[in-house]
């Protein structure tokens, strides 16, 4: 099975491609494939939409500053950990597991943000 990168995520690639199909059934299958595709991007734009319903510049710059915040905590936190030259505690390792975590989950809300406007689900104002 093959990986494909997207964004920090490898997803897995588990379609079933058949070598020898029909072409009419290959392009009958395409078509109903298509028609669920284009099923899944009206949902995705009219429920999105209606959950982030103002989204602009300064939406995505608040958003980046709190990333950055967060990615400065996680990497600050590392750093004083350093400092004494002893491992680590558990409630140090705690702390640092909580402030990675943060920026994680920040970082793939940006880009699960930035993906909605590339795909057209929200308009970017």
């Amino acid at each position: 099975m093959s990986t494909m990168q997207t964004g920090s995520y490898r997803r897995q690639r588990d379609h079933f491609e058949p070598q020898d199909a029909d072409p009419a059934e290959q392009r009958r299958v395409r078509g109903l494939l298509e028609q669920i595709d284009y099923s899944v991007f009206v949902a995705n734009r009219e429920i999105i939409s209606q959950m982030l319903p103002k989204v602009d510049a300064p939406t995505f710059q608040r958003l980046a500053i709190l990333t950055a915040t967060a990615r400065g905590k996680w990497v600050a936190e590392s750093l004083r950990q350093s400092e004494s030259g002893a491992p680590s505690t558990l409630d140090q390792i705690a702390r640092l597991t909580s402030a990675r975590t943060a920026y994680e989950e920040l970082a793939e809300a940006y880009e699960g943000l930035r993906r909605m406007v590339e795909r057209g689900y929200i308009p970017i104002r």
